[in-house]
């Protein structure tokens, strides 16, 4: 049994009456999974050498395109920071040469910035390893068909919340380090 359907009767008899127990139960297994792969996230980015939020700012570099470059605003706007955050990450990264700034006629503060060849090297790296620590969990318990049942699913349920709040952040954590 898992830690929702361990405490999920006491929850429960704590909340109001007329809560469906189903979608209570669904909801908790989703944010705690969701909570799992943060830390999986969290191990393999300090195995790196990077936090969370430096990997989301070179994921978001690395699916800019080709060129891989961002002025420091256009990084802020995607990750959903400011731009003092933003400023603080780029430095930590340029000081570990994984990005630099691109050359620019305008001040240093709205420089571009972009991945660095140890950048893409060390975001792939990180990018593998975490791929493979999800499938090796996802495929020690379920097999082919269930996946993609599951995928479905997931799909159905994402499509139904984005058409009520909007689209989802394409960014793997969203919580502050």
């Amino acid at each position: 049994m898992d830690s929702v359907g361990a405490g999920l009767a006491a929850w429960l008899a704590a909340m109001p009456d007329g809560v469906d127990e189903q979608v209570e139960a669904a909801r908790q297994r989703i944010g705690r999974l969701s909570r799992q792969f943060e830390q999986v996230l969290r191990g393999v980015a300090e195995e790196y050498g990077f936090s969370t939020g430096d990997w989301q700012a070179l994921s978001a570099l690395h699916r800019s395109g080709r060129a891989a470059v961002l002025t420091p605003k256009e990084l802020g706007d995607r990750l959903g920071v400011t731009s003092g955050t933003v400023t603080v990450r780029i430095d930590r990264l340029e000081r570990a040469g994984l990005v630099e700034r691109v050359a620019a006629s305008s001040d240093g503060r709205s420089r571009p910035i972009r991945l660095t060849r140890k950048g893409r090297a060390r975001w792939a790296a990180a990018t593998r390893k975490r791929t493979e620590r999800e499938q090796a969990l996802f495929r020690s318990v379920l097999g082919e068909d269930e996946l993609d049942g599951l995928n479905g699913l997931l799909s159905r349920l994402l499509t139904r919340f984005e058409a009520e709040f909007g689209p989802s952040s394409p960014h793997d954590a969203l919580r502050p380090e």
